[in-house]
């Protein structure tokens, strides 16, 4: 099978091979066998193969990125009674999702119904379940009564779903995007809320003006100068919510911030969303379902390349004022 591999952290442009991997053999008890169709290339899956540098396999086998994405079941192993071979599935989290078949355990998989196209099946999982996680500290944060808040990186996937969520509950919120363009398409799709590009000088203070009085909470998934620039102008006892490292650098928080204005910071990681509850996973699960059955238009793709092609789908994951998720895709139908 194809795959795209890497045997070292680093420039994931110098890093990734396509390679052809040995088939992934037959699913065990509780497993299933998916010929993967569609996966997205996320910035978290990039930094991921950038990592801390030193051998990024294990025993002498190279990594593969990836943790979820759709595709066909091909087989399933003893005791799974939900699946069945040639049903349609989204999958999330297995490890490996940038090649060609993965084995997964039964509990990631989710059946696709066949209203959902194939691209929106492959992004309705991680990005939902990530916006349900920063709810939830979103509530807390607030202590269950919404006050202004903060976006950055509003135009990505996940910063789209929250704009929905807002307009919808009608929460008091600004977007910060990088562009002026990405700040014209946004507030094309989302007019009730303000949306500000950080390309403009004054973009401080229309944010000021715009939220009335000092954030309540930032939710960033930047990082860097703009996040410390962000927490700097939180109101007292405010809460910086960090969920990525756009910009590849960190957060600066001195010990004044924290003790003498009580601001707090928090981590959400979509990587522990697998550690929830059983009934908040399925509670999650199905608000995921609904929400790609009644509002595809939030699962934007921003451009879709062949596995092989997977260079280029680098290169579009960081391209600035990109709308939507990058895709890499396999055929729909096994080669004869």
């Amino acid at each position: 099978m194809r795959a795209v591999v890497h045997d070292h952290h680093g420039d994931p442009r110098q890093v990734l091979r396509l390679a052809q991997l040995p088939p992934v053999g037959a699913p065990g008890p509780g497993e299933v066998s998916i010929r993967v169709t569609v996966r997205p290339a996320h910035p978290g899956d990039l930094l991921g193969i950038t990592g801390g540098g030193g051998p990024a396999g294990s025993a002498g086998k190279p990594r593969i990125p990836g943790f979820d994405g759709a595709g066909v079941v091909v087989a399933v192993g003893r005791d799974v009674v939900d699946l069945q071979p040639g049903q349609r599935v989204a999958f999330f989290p297995v490890p490996g999702a940038w090649a060609e078949h993965v084995i997964a355990s039964a509990s990631a998989v989710v059946p696709v119904p066949d209203e959902i196209d194939d691209s929106t099946a492959a992004l309705m999982l991680v990005n939902p379940l990530t916006m349900q996680m920063l709810l939830r500290a979103l509530d807390e944060a607030w202590a269950g009564t919404p006050r202004p808040f903060v976006q950055t990186a509003a135009g990505s996937s996940v910063g789209r779903l929250i704009a929905a969520a807002a307009e919808r509950h009608d929460f008091p919120l600004v977007n910060l995007v990088r562009s002026a363009a990405g700040a014209g398409a946004l507030t094309e799709r989302f007019p009730s809320l303000t949306t500000i590009s950080t390309s403009e000088p004054d973009w401080p203070a229309r944010m000021r003006d715009a939220l009335g009085e000092p954030a309540s909470v930032v939710l960033d998934a930047v990082g860097g100068a703009l996040a410390t620039n962000l927490l700097a102008g939180l109101a007292d006892g405010g809460s910086l919510i960090s969920y990525g490292r756009l910009s590849g650098s960190s957060v600066s928080l001195g010990a004044t911030d924290v003790v003498g204005r009580e601001l707090r910071t928090r981590g959400v990681s979509i990587g522990r969303w697998g550690r929830l509850d059983a009934e908040l996973r399925r509670e999650d699960v199905a608000f995921a379902l609904a929400t790609a059955q009644a509002r595809p238009d939030l699962f934007g793709v921003a451009a879709s390349y062949d596995l092989a092609d997977f260079a280029n789908a680098v290169d579009e994951v960081g391209r600035p004022g990109k709308v939507g998720t990058v895709l890499l895709t396999s055929p729909t139908e096994q080669p004869a």
